[in-house]
């Protein structure tokens, strides 16, 4: 079995700060990415393989300041393949970005790629 798979971050991501009085502060900048340090693939279901369910999987992460994945919204995906996929990147961990000396939160997308193998062709002539 075959489990392409890619990871996409976005451009942009959005770092998040807490000010004195306990309000968030959004700042939304190019160079700002999440960075992965640990990455689990997911494993295929069986039911999204016997149905041959191929997809991309984009969720939406918030990245703590210790670089844990606190939160996962599903923005878009085939429904058989949404499990492993939120199963998979829960566990990664990233390296925490630090600003102003300060480590914060991270907003970030990513897309896991679901395609199963491709059937092999014969090609001895005999």
């Amino acid at each position: 079995m075959i489990l392409a798979f890619t990871l996409a971050l976005l451009a942009t991501s959005v770092a998040s700060t807490q000010t004195k009085s306990n309000e968030r502060v959004r700042i939304s900048c190019p160079p700002l990415q999440a960075t992965p340090i640990k990455i689990v693939k997911p494993i295929y279901p069986m039911l999204a393989r016997q149905a041959k369910v191929e997809g991309k999987v984009s969720l939406r992460c918030i990245i703590g300041t210790d670089g844990s994945v606190e939160k996962i919204e599903v923005k878009k995906g085939p429904p058989l393949l949404v499990a492993a996929a939120t199963k998979a990147v829960s566990q990664w961990k990233y390296k925490p970005l630090v600003l102003n000396g300060k480590a914060v939160e991270v907003e970030t997308v990513v897309d896991v790629i679901f395609q199963l193998p491709k059937p092999q062709t014969d090609t001895d002539p005999h």
